[in-house]
């Protein structure tokens, strides 16, 4: 519904959300899975397949974005692991190899994937949700973030590749559930009694990936972070973007994270 503009740009691609649970029935309120915990199973079978994805975490889930066109060979990579199902009409449907046969195509063989650059901002992050029933209490500075509020830019001619801090604000509403990650300054501005997180109250770091926007057509970015972590027991929280993709991990943990992320570097040289 939004009038073209010049001022939008729209990838050329339809996307399709895969939502992985326990058992293929929760709601999307259950407990998250965690990006780190699906990168054996779900993240590196697709970047092997050459299914570029988008991941997006929530408070509540974590789902993964998939091109229209890649979804025979999705459906052919996931079948053996678990049980997929489509959605018709609110009802969930068992869906078969069988049911994509004809549209499946032998994916060619992977290149190497270009290992990206990583940064990390001494930005620290909060992760939240708001009970519907409040938004409207906090719309109006939301709306405030989201649209006028801008720290100065970082400038991309500075002699470190770490950043001192970065601009970042995600909200999502799916299906009623409303999910924030938001800069530890910024949350000051908000009604406490109406964020909620978990009950340790962390905080989290970032790690940005990539030097230049990313595009959509390379695969393996996903899963170039979420392999060592998984393999290292460290939870992360996962947002792509169009241009980045920002990895949040427990604040204590950046250091091993980034050391990780550097031996990978290094080996891979």
């Amino acid at each position: 519904e939004l009038p073209p503009s010049e001022f939008m740009q729209v990838a050329d691609s339809t996307w399709l959300v895969l939502s992985v649970v326990s058992n293929g029935r929760e709601p999307p309120g259950c407990q998250a899975t965690g990006v780190t915990k699906i990168a054996r199973s779900v993240i590196a079978p697709l970047a092997e397949h050459h299914v570029s994805v988008l991941m997006l975490s929530t408070y509540q889930t974590d789902f993964i974005l998939v091109r229209e066109r890649d979804l025979p060979v999705v459906i052919h990579t996931l079948a053996g692991e678990f049980d997929i199902y489509r959605e018709e009409s609110g009802e969930c449907v068992p869906v078969t190899c069988d049911d994509v046969s004809n549209g499946f195509l032998k994916p060619k063989p992977a290149a190497s994937p270009t290992l990206h650059p990583v940064q990390s901002p001494q930005t620290r992050f909060c992760v939240l949700t708001v009970a519907p029933d409040t938004l409207p209490a906090i719309a109006t500075m939301l709306i405030d973030v989201l649209f006028y509020s801008h720290s100065p830019p970082w400038e991309a001619g500075a002699s470190s590749q770490d950043l001192d801090s970065i601009t970042f604000f995600s909200f999502s509403l799916i299906e009623g559930y409303i999910s924030i990650v938001m800069d530890a300054e910024t949350q000051k501005r908000f009604p406490s009694d109406l964020l909620l997180t978990s009950s340790t109250g962390e905080l989290w770091r970032m790690v940005r990936i990539g030097g230049q926007p990313l595009g959509f057509d390379e695969c393996g970015i996903v899963a170039q972070i979420a392999e060592p972590l998984a393999a290292a027991d460290i939870s992360a929280y996962y947002i792509s973007t169009f241009n980045f993709d920002h990895a949040l991990v427990p604040e204590e943990g950046i250091a091993e994270v980034i050391q990780l992320l550097q031996q990978r570097q290094d080996s891979g040289r």
